[in-house]
């Protein structure tokens, strides 16, 4: 009997008290509160003895919870009857019986689309803002109106989802998308009138796109008169015509960088003195981010300047000075560990002489000037912070000459080596580039010639007091060999201090200052030039500007026959891509 009573109770199922109250989801604040007010209610009318007639006012049911998901309680719910549900906090009612038959439950509805939610919520809110219009009720039909509109608001709650559920296929997709605009809503602003930030220079070169550059090309076309047409002791006054092409492309990778730069420069007599000269170079560099923290930098450029009328090995009575062709190129590597910067650069240089053409006629070989120079620098820096940056190189090369012995029966090779300390500076667009100081010196192969040395001085640095304007102070110092008999040649040192002002966004103002030593080894001679220069571009429009200059240019020497003075003033038009 104990085995069939264990049996029978097991198989007799038992309503869980969840399922009995409908008590599915989350149950709100608002729930609970307002059972609570429904049982005080009833235990005030109780305690006073009221009439049945308010009594069942006040028993009105409140609003059964009715989840944000449709579908999750049964369509039994939306009928209406406030008294078919009681209090989620009320225990099982003692008529519910599981083991009687009752029907089965309807199947949930299926979750309404997207739309037609919408659509609800839209008639919903239509109805809210009419009620809203409406007069407020007095305080003495606040109890019955409440009751009223809780069991109208069930009803038409009950009648929407009905129909919903009934009307379920004849809301489409883009029911939402075709419901009338609001005439209230405030219009978006059109995307032609958003505000555009202002460029920094609107009259700035765009550039082509070509592959991964992007290359800005320039051309200058304009005439030039001129006091002294080749900048020489016996030039006179000419006019010249003169064009300028120049262009620079660079890469937009995402890790590595190339840049390409090149110019050319054509003068030509129009009337006057003759001149006719042609120069220009070309340079690419290649920046690559090598594994271990190890960067590598690759140049390679080509040059083709004819030899100047000013220049010490320049020869007199001639037609057209020889041509000289430089090829160069250097590869360097650079390594960080911690603050301290170590890079390592090899570099060759080739220079080759075309002939010069005489007067007569006749040309005259300039060959055994040919020569490749080899260098080896290693620099060590410390970075003191971001902005400053100390370093020291040394430097080691070789002269080699492809005519080991000139015309004039001189070894003229030689070995290099120079030392020289300086300052890196970054800080952005107000201060940046380096400047170094130190000694070169070249012993040549020919014990008959002295060496050529001195102290080196170099810079690079640009400077911006405020903005549009920028200030360049550039140094070098370069040492010229000569194949002239008992001479070992000079050290140049050149200086420009340069000048760029943005006048107005359309007009745009340079000038420049510039200062050459020449000081000759083995004589005692030395050469100054100084020079200045200032000029104008009024662009027309992003493409096309007028461009004008003046310059002035003045050569004193200690040695005969080398003074000058050039005057000239360009006016042209330039163009830009």
């Amino acid at each position: 009997m104990l085995l069939a009573t264990s049996m029978f109770a097991l198989l007799r199922p038992t309503a869980l008290h969840a399922q009995e109250t409908e008590l599915r989801g989350e149950v709100s604040e608002s729930a609970i509160l307002s059972d609570q007010q429904r049982k005080a209610r009833q235990l005030a009318l109780a305690a006073q003895g009221q009439a049945p007639t308010n009594a069942a006012q006040d028993n009105a049911p409140a609003r059964t919870y009715l989840p944000a998901s449709a579908g999750a309680v049964p369509d039994d719910t939306d009928t209406g009857d406030a008294t078919a549900a009681g209090s989620v906090f009320d225990p099982p009612a003692a008529t519910d019986d599981t083991s009687a038959d009752t029907p089965a439950p309807p199947k949930p509805r299926r979750r309404s689309s997207t739309a037609g939610q919408n659509a609800a919520d839209q008639a919903k809110d239509k109805a809210a803002d009419k009620s809203k219009k409406k007069k407020k009720p007095t305080a003495a039909d606040t109890d019955t109106t409440a009751s009223t509109t809780a069991s109208t608001t069930d009803a038409t709650d009950g009648a929407d989802t009905d129909q919903e559920t009934a009307n379920r296929r004849a809301l489409t997709i883009d029911s939402a998308d075709k419901q009338k605009l609001d005439p209230g809503a405030e219009r978006t602003d059109a995307i032609e009138g958003q505000k555009k930030k202002p460029e920094d220079d609107p009259f700035a070169a765009t550039g082509v796109k070509w592959g991964s550059f992007v290359i800005r090309p320039t051309i200058e076309q304009g005439l030039t008169a001129t006091s002294n047409g080749d900048s020489s002791s016996a030039g006179k006054s000419a006019l010249l015509s003169e064009t300028a092409l120049r262009f620079s492309a660079a890469s937009d990778w995402r890790e590595n960088s190339a840049t390409i730069d090149g110019y050319g420069l054509f003068r030509e007599t129009v009337s006057g003195y003759p001149v006719h000269n042609e120069q220009g170079r070309i340079e690419g560099q290649l920046n690559v981010d090598l594994d271990n923290e190890l960067r590598a930098i690759a140049k390679l450029g080509y040059e083709a300047v004819p030899e100047s009328a000013s220049a010490p090995d320049a020869i007199a009575g001639v037609s057209k000075q020889p041509l000289r062709q430089t090829v160069d190129g250097s590869l360097a590597v650079e390594k960080h560990v911690g603050k301290m910067q170590y890079t390592l650069t090899g570099a060759v240089s080739h220079d080759f002489y075309g002939d010069a053409k005489l007067s007569n006629g006749t040309s005259l070989s300039q060959k055994d000037q040919d020569s490749t120079l080899y260098t080896a620098t290693l620099r060590t820096g410390y970075e003191i912070s971001p902005a400053i940056t100390p370093f020291t190189e040394i430097e080691v090369g070789r002269r080699a000459y492809d005519q080991r012995i000139d015309n004039e029966g001189f070894e003229r090779s030689s070995t290099r080596l120079g030392a020289r300390a300086g300052l890196a500076l970054d800080m952005g667009e107000k201060l940046s580039g380096e400047f170094s100081a130190g000694w070169l010196r070249e012993a040549i192969d020919d014990k008959n010639l002295e060496a050529i040395s001195g102290a080196t001085v170099n810079a690079d640095l640009k400077w911006s007091p405020e903005r549009g304007t920028t200030i360049g102070l550039t140094g070098k110092t370069t040492v010229e060999p000569t194949t002239t008999a008992n001479e070992s040649g000079d050290i140049l040192y050149s200086g420009r201090l340069t000048g760029e002002r943005l006048i107005r966004a359309n007009l745009t103002g340079n000038a420049a200052l510039g200062l050459d030593w020449r000081d000759y080894i083995g004589i005692d001679g030395h050469d100054m030039t100084l020079s200045a220069e200032a000029g104008l571009t009024w662009w027309l429009n992003r493409y096309a500007g007028l461009t004008t200059r003046v310059r002035t240019e003045k050569l004193t020497s200690n040695l005969p026959g080398r003074d000058y003075t050039a005057n000239s003033i360009f006016l042209g038009v330039k163009v830009q891509r």
